[in-house]
């Protein structure tokens, strides 16, 4: 079975260490543990990390959402949250990173372990349907733009326009040019019709 290599990015020691313990005999293995946001991007350079468990609130502030956006945008690994905030807000802020999966404290061991099985599964099955929406473009006469992909990817995940514009950071206005020049390139009438033409050219 091969290991798993995790970092864990909590400021409470016993927290953490309650995390190590509850991997330790799994195919986990803890590679690092970060108590800040400095040294969880250190980490993150120069360690092998396949997965990160994530606390939103370090030190008073909320930088591990700022770690997450990090790792989406830069590092590639699926990572979840773990934390005791769970209001509408934190919840918004935290799911615009991405993130493979949230876990509420106080857990027990078999939610972390079943929610790290989860978060990497579903990850690596969402990278490969990308690996598979970016062959269509070898069968276009008009390949799509990298924004365009992204835009097809959001709605094959179900994302409406506003959710598509919050993700990507872009207009709703945007959102609707980009979904203009989809529809045409994939001379489809709707997202239905795109969604089935994409899936006969994958």
């Amino acid at each position: 079975m091969n290991q798993i290599n995790i970092l864990i990015v909590e400021d409470e020691a016993l927290v953490a260490a309650m995390i190590k313990e509850a991997l330790s005999g799994s195919k986990y293995t803890v590679r690092a543990v970060a108590f800040t946001k400095a040294s969880a991007e250190k980490y993150l350079l120069t360690e092998p990390i396949d997965a990160a468990l994530l606390d939103i609130n370090l030190d008073g502030h909320f930088e591990g959402i700022e770690i997450g956006r990090l790792i989406r945008d830069q590092h590639h690994i699926p990572f979840l949250y773990i934390t005791a905030h769970a209001d509408d807000q934190t919840l918004h802020n935290a799911k615009l990173t991405q993130p493979s999966g949230y876990i509420i404290k106080p857990f027990t061991e078999r939610d972390l372990l079943a929610g790290l099985e989860i978060a990497i599964y579903n990850f690596h099955q969402k990278h490969s349907s990308s690996r598979d929406l970016n062959s269509i473009n070898q069968r276009l006469k008009e390949p799509l733009s990298a924004r365009e992909l992204d835009v097809l990817r959001l709605i094959f995940d179900g994302r409406t326009n506003q959710q598509m514009s919050e993700e990507l950071f872009i207009s709703i206005n945007t959102i609707k040019t980009h979904l203009s020049r989809l529809f045409i390139k994939l001379n489809a009438g709707s997202r239905t019709e795109a969604i089935a033409r994409a899936r006969d050219l994958m």
